[in-house]
Parts: C-alpha cells; sequence; structure tokens
C-alpha cells in the first residue's frame, strides 16, 4: 500500500545516526538550559571587580580590671603570603582534606556532589556533607553570603567557572589561602600563621599546616585555640589524606605525628568567652560599628574568672551520672560590677549563654522576695507559723518530703525551705507585691502572680538572681550588673566612661527588714539549713538554694559583704537531673569558687548589723539548733522542690532549648 502511494518504508537509522542525532537534540537542550540557567541565576552576579579588596574589620582588645588582656575580638588580615615561598606541604594539606580532585576539575565536581547528595539522603538527620571544591569555596569567600539557597548554590556555580576561566590552578589556590577564614579573627594564612603559632606562614611545619587545614571543616568548632583535642584529631586525618594522594610519605607523616605542636600560650588560655560575646554588643550600642581599633576597660578579675571556669567544670564532671550537664556562674561586687561570669561547661562545644540569655525556673532560691515583702509588711524572724498542708484555690503545695513539721518560726522555714509556709505568706502579703519587691531588687523578666510563684515558678537569668542578692550583701542599695568600664581608641580617645556620671545609689531595702533577711539566710548555710555544703569557714555569708520541679534545675544564690555569686546547673533540653537539688552540685561549685575568691576580694562581714533581737520565748527546737546553741547539729535539711509544674517553654531554634 505504501509503496503504491509512492512512499517506500521510512529507513532506520545507522547507529552512528542515531548518535549523532540524539548528541545534537542533547546539545541543543542543554543549550536552551545553559541559557535558562543563566537568564535566571546571572542577572545579580555580585561585582567581581574588587576581587583583590580586603576591608580590614578593626579589633576591639578587653581588658580585665587589672589591665591583662582578656581577648582580642574583631578580623585580623596580614599581607598575602606568596604560595611560591610557602613549603609544598602547606598548600597540599588544604587540597588533601579539601579538594582531592582540584587539579582536575574545571571548578566543581559533579560526581563529588552526586555522592555528597547521596550521603545526605541516606542519613537523614545527621550533619550535612558539601560536595564544594576549592573554587567554590572561595567564590563563596569572596563574593557571597554563607545564606543556604538554591540561588546562592547557582550563583557559586556560575562564579566558580567564572574564577576557573579567568585564573590558574595556582592563582586560585593563592587567593584561597589568603582570604579564607581560620577562626579567631584570623583571615589568610599569613594572619593564621602569626596568630596561633607566632610564625610567618613561610615557617610552618607539617604537623602545623595540617592543623591549619583541619580548621576548614569548621573555624570555630575545630578552633586549634579553643579546642586543640579536637582539631588535632582532625589533623590526624588531613595528614593520613596527604599520605594516600602522595603529598607527603609515611615517614614523613610519622615524623609530624611526633613533633609536637604549640599553640600560642595567649590563645590556648583564652578565657571569659561568653563574658566578651555578651559585651560586643553593648560596645556596638555605645560606639556604633567601630571605625579604629578599639581598647574596652571591663570589670572581669582574670584570677577569679579562672577559677569560676575550673569549679564549674569541676562540678558538671563530679555530678555527671546524675544528669548535670551544663552550669552558669555570675559574680557581682556591691556595686554591680561583674568580677567572674561563667556562661557554660566548655564555650567551644557550645556559645550558647546560659549566664544572661537563658531563662530557668528559680525554684525555692526565689522565697527571699516572698519573706523580704513579709519583713516589710511588719513581720520578723521569729514569728511562729505552722507548717501544715495548705490549700489555695485548687493548688495544693507539698513538702520535700511530703511531712509537716508542725509550729515553727519564719526563720527555720526559710532555713529548711517549707514550701507551705512561703505559699501561705505569699498568699497573705500579695503576689503582686512579692513580684513588686523582686523587681525592685533587680529582677527584670517578666513575674507571674499565680499562687506557684511563692516556690519559684519563675523564669529568671543567673545575672538577674545576682545582682538582686546584691542589695542583701551591699546594705541595701540597688546593684544593676555590668561589664564594661571605659572604651577607648587604641590612641587614648575616651568613646564610653561608665563612671563619668555617678549615679546616687538607690536604697530598695531598709531596716529592719534587711538585717532581718541577712539574719534568716546566714542560717540556710548553718548546721540544718538546706545551704550547708556552701560553708566556707571563718567568713560572713548568706544564700540560698534553689530546686525546680522534677529537678529540672537547681541553684545556689550566696553572698558575703558586697560580693555576691549566684550558680546554676541543668540540661540545655530542660529534661530532669537525677534528684540534685541546689543543696548539692550548685552548692558544692559555689563553695569550690568561692573558697578560692574570698581571700582575694579580701571579703568583709555583710553590713547592716545584726537583727534586733527576738521576743522571748518565741523560739523552737529546731530554731535553736540553727543558731547553734545545741552542742549536737542537725543534718543538712534536704531542699524542698517545687511540685509545680513549669509553664511551658518556647524551644531556642538551635543546640539549647529553654
Amino acid at each position: 500500500m505504501a509503496n503504491a502511494q509512492g512512499g517506500g518504508p521510512r529507513r532506520r537509522r545507522t547507529p552512528l545516526q542515531a548518535l549523532v542525532y540524539w548528541s545534537v537534540v542533547l546539545g541543543v537542550w542543554g543549550l536552551i538550559f545553559v541559557a535558562g540557567f543563566l537568564a535566571v541565576f546571572a542577572t545579580d552576579l555580585p561585582d567581581t571587580s574588587k576581587l583583590y579588596d580586603v576591608q580590614r574589620q578593626p579589633s576591639i582588645t578587653y581588658l580585665d580590671r587589672s589591665g591583662a588582656v582578656v581577648a582580642v575580638r574583631g578580623s585580623q588580615y596580614a599581607p598575602p603570603a606568596d604560595i611560591d615561598k610557602l613549603p609544598p606541604y602547606v598548600p597540599a594539606a588544604f587540597v588533601a582534606i579539601e579538594d582531592r580532585q582540584f587539579y582536575h576539575h574545571f571548578g566543581f565536581n559533579p560526581w563529588g556532589m552526586v555522592r555528597s547528595e547521596i550521603y545526605n539522603l541516606s542519613h537523614p538527620g545527621g550533619p550535612l556533607r558539601g560536595g564544594s571544591t576549592i573554587t567554590q569555596q572561595l567564590a563563596r569567600n569572596l563574593f557571597l553570603t554563607p545564606t543556604q539557597s538554591y540561588r546562592r548554590k547557582a550563583q557559586e556555580l556560575i562564579l566558580s567557572v567564572w574564577l576557573e576561566m579567568h585564573f590558574s590552578k595556582k592563582q586560585i589556590l593563592a587567593l584561597y589561602l589568603n582570604r579564607v577564614n581560620f577562626g579567631g579573627g584570623a583571615y589568610g594564612i599569613e594572619a593564621a600563621a602569626q596568630r596561633y603559632f607566632n610564625k610567618p606562614a613561610k615557617d610552618l611545619t607539617l604537623g602545623e599546616a595540617a592543623l591549619l587545614a583541619a580548621t576548614m571543616k569548621g573555624p570555630s568548632r575545630y578552633n586549634p585555640a579553643a579546642n586543640s583535642e579536637r582539631a588535632a584529631k582532625r589533623a590526624t586525618v588531613v595528614l593520613h589524606e596527604m599520605v594516600r594522594m602522595g603529598a607527603i610519605t609515611p615517614a614523613e607523616r610519622d615524623a609530624a605525628f611526633a613533633t609536637p605542636v604549640h599553640v600560642s600560650a595567649t590563645l590556648a588560655n583564652q578565657r571569659a568567652q561568653y563574658f566578651v560575646d555578651w559585651l560586643d554588643a553593648q560596645v556596638r550600642s555605645q560606639v556604633g560599628e567601630p571605625t579604629e581599633d578599639l581598647v574596652v576597660e571591663t570589670t572581669l578579675d582574670l584570677p577569679i574568672q579562672a577559677d569560676a571556669e575550673q569549679a564549674i567544670r569541676a562540678g558538671i564532671a563530679g555530678h555527671a551520672d546524675q544528669g548535670v550537664q551544663q552550669g552558669a556562674l555570675v559574680a557581682l561586687d556591691g556595686e554591680g560590677r561583674i568580677r567572674a561570669y561563667v556562661g557554660g561547661a566548655i564555650y567551644a562545644e557550645s556559645q550558647f549563654d546560659r549566664a544572661t540569655q537563658a531563662r530557668r525556673q528559680a525554684g525555692s532560691a526565689f522565697k527571699p522576695f516572698v519573706y523580704l515583702t513579709a519583713m516589710e509588711a511588719g513581720h520578723t524572724p521569729s514569728d511562729p507559723v505552722v507548717d501544715e498542708p495548705i490549700k489555695i484555690g485548687n493548688w495544693e503545695p507539698r513538702n520535700y518530703t511530703n511531712k509537716y513539721l508542725g509550729p515553727i518560726t519564719l526563720q527555720t522555714a526559710l532555713a529548711q525551705s517549707i514550701n507551705t509556709v512561703a505559699a501561705r505568706l505569699a498568699n497573705e502579703v500579695g503576689t503582686t507585691k512579692v513580684a513588686d519587691t523582686a523587681h525592685r531588687l533587680g529582677i527584670t523578666s517578666k513575674i507571674q502572680t499565680d499562687p506557684s510563684m511563692a516556690l519559684g515558678a519563675v523564669e529568671v537569668s543567673p545575672l538577674e538572681m545576682a545582682q538582686a542578692y546584691d542589695a542583701f550583701a551591699n546594705g541595701g542599695f540597688l546593684a544593676h550588673g555590668y561589664g564594661i568600664e571605659r572604651i577607648r581608641t587604641a590612641a587614648g580617645r575616651v568613646l564610653y566612661n561608665h563612671g563619668a556620671e555617678p549615679a546616687q545609689r538607690q536604697a530598695v531595702i531598709g531596716s529592719p527588714a534587711l538585717q532581718y533577711m541577712n539574719q534568716m539566710l546566714r542560717q540556710v548555710l548553718a548546721p540544718g539549713g538546706t545551704g550547708g555544703r556552701a560553708k566556707v569557714a571563718g567568713y560572713d555569708i548568706a544564700g540560698k538554694t534553689g530546686t525546680t520541679s522534677d529537678y529540672k534545675d537547681a541553684w545556689f544564690v550566696g553572698y558575703t559583704g558586697g560580693f555576691v555569686t549566684a550558680v546554676w546547673v541543668g540540661k540545655d533540653d530542660n529534661t530532669p537531673m537525677k534528684r540534685v537539688t541546689g543543696g548539692a552540685a550548685p552548692a558544692e561549685i559555689w563553695r569550690a569558687f568561692m573558697a578560692q575568691a574570698l581571700p582575694r576580694i579580701q571579703a568583709q562581714p555583710i553590713p547592716g548589723g545584726e537583727a534586733p533581737a527576738a521576743a522571748p520565748g518565741t523560739g523552737d527546737a529546731i530554731g535553736d539548733v540553727l543558731s547553734g546553741d545545741t552542742a549536737a547539729p542537725a543534718a543538712v535539711a534536704p531542699e524542698s522542690p517545687d511540685p509545680t509544674p513549669p509553664p511551658a517553654r518556647t524551644p531556642r531554634p538551635d543546640d539549647a532549648p529553654f
């Protein structure tokens, strides 16, 4: 039929013709795709004309109260290193660990990208593995932001090809080494060599080069000064990869293993990084974005700071089997100057600052505000009360032991942290007045006025608690915790001076309420009180323990004359610890720190003198033991956790939900 109509059967293409045909089709569609790709993503590419421009960020040097350097923040740039003068193993270390195919690809490695995507899909929930080449990393560092988006990734690919077309591999590698971030504010191999090893890049050893290449996985997480152990493990991987690609011999690798690498002692011993982070935003709010190098004179006392960090680490380690994972400590003098500030156990592992950014329930550490309100309303420590079951509305607070002591005094009730008495007292004087008292002394967080607030169902930070208790320690005056004394330029021009206009001290606790409170809070550390483990012999000390619902938070806030320290321990995910009370881990951390700090600050007695004598016949047996009049001291009383469930919390978007 087909032949009758003048047409023959369609002749099939030969394999060669088919190959040519489909190659042309795919080529056309490929060109269309590339044109569309460029039309969409190349229209707003950044300006590449300033490739070699370096904008140096001014540095900020933080000094402690005696002039010792606490930290140096800001970017440190040095003249670019000549790649031809570097030992061959320096660039080889970066190629080995970051991009083994660097000399063979044309800007990006399709197979590496595919492998990374397959890995990420097969390991959901784990850390993502990137497939960026050195050229892509350079394009991102030079022209783009770290923002994760498809547009940014597409532009990174376009710019990496552009770099490959305009520069040789050697030039690209030189640009990369001279512009990459090595952590600690050091940008470029020369600045990193100077900052971490106090030497020029041309003198780097093989081990030092591997250690710097190791930081590329995460300049903060693998910083050799902040986390030497993690960085060293990564450097070992770098050396193995160098052997694998033939850059060094196994003998050279083994020699590098046998040669110790010493990071600059100044950087390795950096302390107070949470404190410096906290001050950084304040510096900019006072003087704006710095345009020249600055010097910030702080209130910190580095020797005391070292003791605080050691006490937190040792305390957490000593109670790790009970679920203690994190801690915070803030110490203020009577004027509010921050002398020590610890926002967590290990800064290199978590930069979330629990000293000011976290809000955790105060538990019984909030009770002094209840008792102060009562003292100001006319009560005295010797007033008789009855520890018995109580119901306020639908709420029935219970004691830790589910037992009741019957007739006691207010002094005994506070020393043993009796929940029923605190709840009854707050209900009597009014929870709104208790909240007003706490705010007057320095609590800045919102305070809910439900009956459970009497037992500390209030979320506060350690800094707030320290500055609120400071009024008990300094004679009844308001103290706002602060850390900056002066900000000046490196040339000496003063930009900010905290003491330029001395403010009139504001009295927030009067007499005899102040004397009554100090009398009662001293008894917390006496035999039979909940804070006996915090006692430091030979000093006039007072304070209060705090333990919250289900043992999620534990506190000890204590003071001597003109010096107060707040300690918190718990877990970042707000899950319970194993029966950890304020009289245990926090009290032990507090004592370990204060035993070192008190001699240094030449601690004075708590000002205000003793409280007026109690009326005769108003004491009780337990009160007598607490006052030391009985030869046989009572055992340390357990802290009484607040049985009221905490309010719902909004989780933070990072690694530490509060």
